[in-house]
């Protein structure tokens, strides 16, 4: 990005000191999914144990236990124009109701946030299908004829408050870094976290790995716009 000259701003920041600008609040949403080698009561009772399993595949991020169904989480640096934070959450894994399993972001407690405020919520669903009903399971129909598709679907909303001297630049642009960078941090997150607990499961199960295509993660724009990759 080319250099921007401020100019002297000295009086426009004097003279505005008493003002707080309105913070920015970033948005995205994904979806996901990832292909499993067991029937889905298995596969859940994996899930329920998370506490034998999430730290360890939430590196490198650090995952620290909070409460019975909960983690203290350091997520990774998110950056706009110079401007860096190290976001910290808290999460809690309820059981699941109804199959569906929730996940969503609580106070840390003790921990005043620095300039910013994490809104999380995710929801995940097991479906068992037929091996032959999905390409990756094909191959090891002798193996597991019953496979379960683990889909999730997340949005998370991140608050933040920039230094007073970043609010001179377009709102759009802002804007549209903003949300570039946080949907990127998902994008570098989920799909690690996704490969882990794959790779986890299938070797504690002693089972073959299921191959990449297995997983996808999929950013949801609008009703009927999304971006899809390969996980």
């Amino acid at each position: 990005m080319s250099e921007i000259n401020w100019g002297d701003t000295t009086d426009t920041i004097d003279a505005e000191a008493d003002v707080c600008p309105l913070p920015f609040t970033f948005t995205t949403y994904f979806q996901g999914v990832m292909g499993m080698y067991a029937p889905a009561d298995q596969v859940a009772t994996y899930l329920n144990d998370h506490a034998q399993w999430f730290t360890r595949c939430a590196q490198p991020m650090t995952a620290e236990p909070f409460g019975s169904h909960g983690y203290i989480l350091t997520v990774g640096q998110f950056s706009s124009f110079g401007y860096e934070v190290e976001p910290k959450m808290a999460v809690v894994l309820d059981p699941p109701r109804d199959g569906i399993y929730d996940m969503y972001s609580v106070d840390v407690p003790d921990y005043e946030t620095p300039g910013y405020d994490i809104n999380y919520n995710a929801s995940l669903t097991l479906k068992e299908v037929n091996c032959q009903e999905v390409p990756w399971g094909k191959a090891q129909g002798a193996i597991a004829p019953i496979v379960t598709q683990v889909s999730w679907y997340l949005n998370l909303h991140i608050t933040l408050q920039f230094p007073r001297f970043i609010y001179r630049l377009p709102h759009d642009l802002l804007q549209r870094t903003g949300e570039t960078g946080l949907a990127q941090i998902i994008r570098q997150v989920s799909p690690r976290l996704t490969y882990k607990v794959q790779k986890d499961f299938h070797q504690q199960q002693q089972l073959p790995m299921p191959p990449r295509s297995s997983r996808k993660l999929e950013r949801v724009q609008t009703a009927t716009t999304s971006h899809t990759t390969s996980g």
